[in-house]
């Protein structure tokens, strides 16, 4: 049986609409960038409720815990969960991805994917959830420093998300997320009455080489590469070129700080068991 002409221009035609959805609907960068959010906030509410559900299951103590403490107990978990996604999607996308790889043509500063753009959409998304229970139960989930961090990490990766600029910062700046565990899971030794156990030392240990590692050493890392490609840098927008070098240097400076809060805890620990 022929297919008529005509019936072969509707087919194309059609064929054609469907393209021209999937790529300027679908795909999106703003159509990504708010789905992502709103995905995020969802998976972190998620995140919130398997924490408190397997601690009623599996942890004795939880129903002892005050209100207030079983609220942070959750938020806890829903932050460390997020830290561990952003960690290796922020690790892979720098060291192993082609995104921002030499090999490709093109300004390093300006690059970006819907996969990138997906990917920081639900971390702002966990920012955006985390910054509203802070807010409510102020100043029991963190004071002004927390507000203040989750603020300007809002800010520069909802900036990067919708402009596509500096994306590749963004993304070294975010590997400084896997201390969070660490720091979570300090909290929970503490608060289940383990202070004084192994398992509490070696955390200290740990998360001290971790912030010097992730929040100290790859800062400096970042500001070389900054300094590296500064003549990308400066063809962004003013709002981006402040971000650059605001932001990390306002939270290098809250790393520091808390760095050294971190090192007296060590040292008095270290002290009580001598």
């Amino acid at each position: 049986m022929q297919v008529s002409k005509t019936q072969v221009m509707a087919e194309k035609s059609y064929i054609y609409q469907a393209e021209w959805l999937v790529r300027n609907y679908l795909l999106a960068d703003h159509l990504v960038a708010c789905t992502s959010v709103l995905v995020g906030i969802y998976l972190w509410k998620m995140a919130y409720d398997v924490t408190h559900t397997i601690s009623s299951l599996y942890y004795k103590g939880y129903a002892s815990l005050t209100k207030i403490q079983r609220i942070e107990w959750n938020n806890r978990g829903m932050s460390s969960a997020h830290a561990i996604f952003i960690t290796v999607t922020s690790v892979y996308s720098v060291f192993f991805s082609d995104l921002f790889s030499d090999h490709i043509e093109g300004l390093v500063i300006f690059r970006s994917s819907s996969l990138s753009i997906f990917t920081l959409g639900v971390s702002v998304g966990y920012f955006v959830s985390d910054l509203a229970m802070i807010f409510w139960l102020y100043p029991s989930l963190g004071g002004i420093e927390y507000v203040l961090h989750h603020l300007l990490s809002a800010t520069a990766i909802s900036y990067t998300m919708l402009s596509g600029e500096g994306q590749l910062y963004t993304y070294m700046v975010l590997i400084s997320e896997a201390t969070t565990p660490g720091i979570n899971l300090r909290w929970f030794l503490g608060t289940a009455g383990m202070k004084k156990s192994s398992a509490y030392l070696v955390n200290g240990v740990m998360m001290f080489i971790a912030w010097l590692v992730a929040r100290i050493l790859l800062f400096i890392y970042l500001f070389y590469y900054i300094y590296l490609y500064y003549d990308q840098i400066r063809q962004m927008h003013t709002f981006g070129y402040l971000l650059t070098f605001l932001v990390p240097a306002a939270l290098f400076i809250m790393n520091i700080m808390w760095f050294t809060k971190i090192l007296r805890g060590l040292r008095k620990t270290l002290a009580k068991r001598q």
